[in-house]
């Protein structure tokens, strides 16, 4: 049913172009258009356009990517841009549907997937399987590694210099010096990893993750998947994680931004421990993205929680 209404959705944008003259993300001021699915793209292209380009964001903040359903407005926004940024996994299938059915061949389109090596979500010891499927999917969630975050950056750059060579410069430019900043930050967290006296995290909540774990080796014990569905664990997973951070001496449960935390806070009560939220930077909070917080600053609060957490 929901891809039945993504793609009546589509018919009734193409339909409505046809007819009408829109404003979206029209060049009237000479800038090239980018849009951009989620927040760790869009804010990646915007460190390293500034004000050089338009730039959109389809799911606004605290908007939840895993049920989104594109406006007319987005769809007439992915036709008329320059350049298109997505991920490309589950979260994502949507986008194929648009793809294949609005003229998209002035625009290069950057599926980020492609550029990273990939792993499979997984479900370790305690943690609630996700009940709507049985298939193992690959975990969407690349950008919560810095290593990972660099390659995405060096091929989004790259296409932006393509679409506006007349700017490459200054693009190259911010660029590289946004990347030195991500390398600084990976090795702040190799850092805080290697002086550690524990190498494991407890998450009462969704875990989206593991790109981050398996790049800095650390252990991880978690309610759900990352993409899950499902929102109340059972009875057995919460007696697991409870258990866990009795028996391993957790001092901090970690939650994920924008959650309402309930499962980490019964977990923190039952064993006088205390909840931090942890950011996978899916996506931010009106007030985080109105007070200008980025990808490197929401990352760099994390080594701030993760030197507390495994100390």
């Amino acid at each position: 049913m929901k891809r039945f209404l993504s793609l009546l959705l589509i018919a009734i944008v193409f339909l409505l172009s046809l007819s009408a003259c829109t404003n979206t993300t029209q060049k009237d001021n000479g800038k090239i258009n980018i849009v951009a699915t989620i927040f760790p793209q869009y804010d990646f292209a915007r460190q390293i356009v500034g004000e050089k380009a338009n730039l959109r964001m389809l799911i606004p903040p605290a908007g939840e990517s895993h049920t989104y359903e594109p406006t007319p407005q987005d769809i007439i926004s992915i036709e008329e841009a320059d350049i298109f940024l997505y991920i490309g996994g589950e979260s994502d299938s949507w986008v194929d549907s648009i793809l294949d059915s609005v003229d998209t061949q002035k625009t290069k389109i950057i599926k980020l997937i492609d550029y990273v090596t990939t792993v499979n979500e997984e479900i370790v010891e305690g943690m609630e399987k996700d009940n709507d499927t049985d298939e193992t999917e690959i975990d969407e969630h690349i950008w919560t590694s810095p290593q990972n975050a660099i390659k995405m950056v060096n091929a989004i750059s790259e296409t932006i210099c393509q679409a506006d060579k007349q700017n490459a410069e200054f693009y190259r430019t911010n660029t590289e010096k946004y990347i030195h900043q991500l390398n600084e930050l990976d090795q702040q967290f190799k850092d805080v990893v290697d002086k550690s006296m524990r190498k494991e995290l407890i998450f009462g909540d969704r875990f989206p993750l593991r790109y981050f774990t398996e790049t800095y080796h650390l252990n991880y014990y978690a309610a759900f998947p990352g993409c899950s569905s499902e929102t109340e664990p059972s009875a057995s997973t919460i007696a697991f994680l409870t258990d866990k951070v009795r028996k391993d001496n957790i001092q901090v449960i970690l939650k994920i931004e924008l959650s309402n935390a309930t499962v980490a806070e019964t977990i923190a009560k039952e064993t006088n421990t205390k909840v931090m939220t942890f950011y996978s930077c899916h996506n931010l909070s009106k007030k985080d993205f109105d007070n200008g917080e980025t990808y490197l600053s929401l990352m760099t609060r994390n080594v701030a929680t993760l030197k507390i957490v495994l100390n």
